[in-house]
């Protein structure tokens, strides 16, 4: 392992972390809020540290697979350490690991939150933790690679061990400028919501706070009433529609700008992703009816709940835990279906899934007809044996970990539909669960333990399970 330029690197992101409050800080001086002096107390040694961890000279060896994925993991958690600071200092918070547990749930883009009335925070702490779910929805290191050059080798690995999905892959040649052109239509859509959202009577504090949720498919809200304090059916549409783009894969958005019409049309994922919202609409609506009040508004709740659960935002317009079983049970099973690979949202990503079930059906064709030579496709091309061995082992450690961090936080006390679904929707990045943590409640109902063990949970679901795990594998250490 390099450890000095995995020190160094850390140092990088960081001073990262440090530029990135300055919005907030500006914001909390603009409204003189009283936050300014917790993001400075943060602002400082943080920039001191990162400035000391900067200054360490490397070694000249490039960065291998495994510094990659332990540089990703370590600086996650140690963003949130830091990035916490402002939030506890300020006082909205009654301990450390509250104000912890919610700036992993913004970093991570999940939304899950502890607070009962967060328009009682200052603005400055509000613009913070919503800009959070911004910056972790496309990557810290992603970002880190559009401002700072390193070599394209080394940024690579990075990328791999950050990008949701099955596969990371390049753009263009050089890691930079794919980052540059994700951030760059990132940066574009966000904009474009908030100008509609101000458009349509939002206030512009609130119109960048909900932008950085739906970008980030994150959740945050910036009252208690959330997304329906608003009372606005173009609100509602406006956020369901750039939910749903955001949850596309981004190489679809670079065809599109390379012209590749046909082939971003031809994307089975993309296809399949807006075939299942199409069905969970249809169903969730007709099932409804009846508590709706009308076929329009029942059309209205449904659209909206199935664009926020699977793309893991996790807005909420209603309280779907007094829906009937069968549309509770549909949105948990987008939950686990969750977004693209390559888009800002959560979940098992759609990529896998097709995956699996292709792999499924190829496994019966073949012990029907053992002599055959069955081939498992994506978008017309066979996918190779590593990926279908990946996504296997993926989907076996997610039940694993599911069932694991289910049965640990059981331990205080609460019913088995509240803890699989809080766990649920940690793991997956998706916000609200049901019962004491459905979309009208909160987690403040836990523990200090068990929130570490949700956020450890968030943590892991946002990077896919392998980087967290590696810190703790003593071989990764090894020199």
């Amino acid at each position: 392992m390099n450890k000095r330029i995995i020190v160094s690197t850390i140092g990088k992101i960081i001073l990262l972390e440090v530029l990135l409050m300055i919005p907030a800080l500006l914001v909390s001086l603009i409204y003189r809020d009283g936050d300014t002096m917790g993001f400075l107390i943060t602002m400082v040694p943080a920039g001191i540290a990162g400035a000391a961890f900067t200054s360490v000279k490397q070694s000249g060896q490039r960065m291998s697979s495994r510094d990659g994925y332990f540089i990703v993991a370590s600086a996650w958690i140690l963003i949130s350490l830091i990035g916490a600071l402002p939030l506890y200092i300020n006082g909205g918070f009654a301990s450390y690991w509250d104000a912890l547990f919610e700036i992993v749930s913004g970093f991570t883009t999940t939304g899950a939150s502890i607070l009962a009335a967060p328009e009682e925070l200052g603005h400055g702490v509000l613009f913070w933790r919503s800009f959070t779910h911004w910056i972790g929805g496309m990557g810290v290191l992603v970002f880190l690679l559009m401002v700072m050059p390193m070599e394209n080798d080394n940024s690579m690995h990075l990328v791999r061990a950050e990008v949701p999905g099955p596969t990371a892959g390049k753009l263009v040649p050089r890691m930079r400028t794919t980052s540059m052109i994700l951030y760059g239509i990132y940066g574009i859509m966000t904009l474009i919501l908030v100008a509609l959202l101000c458009l349509f009577g939002m206030k512009p504090f609130d119109s960048f706070c909900i932008a950085f949720g739906t970008a980030g498919t994150g959740g945050f809200a910036v009252s208690s009433a959330g997304i329906a304090g608003y009372n606005s059916l173009a609100i509602e549409v406006t956020l369901g529609i750039f939910m749903l783009l955001f949850g596309v894969n981004f190489t679809v958005y670079h065809l599109i700008m390379l012209r590749k019409i046909k082939d971003a049309l031809f994307m089975e994922e993309v296809r399949v992703y807006f075939a299942i919202v199409a069905a969970a609409t249809v169903a969730i609506t007709l099932n409804i009816l009846s508590f709706a009040g009308g076929l329009g508004n029942a059309l209205r709740q449904a659209f909206f709940q199935v664009t926020s659960i699977i793309t893991t935002t996790g807005f909420a317009t209603v309280d779907f835990e007094l829906w009937p079983e069968f549309s509770k049970h549909m949105l948990l099973l987008l939950m686990v279906v969750g977004a693209c690979a390559g888009s800002t949202g959560g979940g098992m990503k759609v990529s896998r899934v097709l995956i699996i079930v292709k792999s499924f059906v190829a496994e019966i064709r073949q012990i029907i007809n053992p002599k055959a030579i069955v081939t498992v496709r994506v978008n017309g091309k066979p996918v190779d044996r590593k990926t279908l061995s990946s996504t296997r082992i993926y989907a076996a450690a997610y039940m694993l970990l599911l069932c694991l961090f289910t049965l640990v936080v059981s331990l205080d006390g609460f019913d088995f539909t509240t803890n699989f679904t809080a766990v649920l929707s940690c793991f997956n990045n998706i916000g609200p669960g049901l019962n004491k943590v459905g979309p009208m409640a909160n987690f403040s109902i836990y523990s200090d333990w068990a929130k570490v063990v949700l956020s450890f949970a968030m943590l892991t679901g946002r990077l896919e399970i392998f980087p967290m795990f590696l810190l703790f594998a003593r071989s990764a250490h090894d020199r």
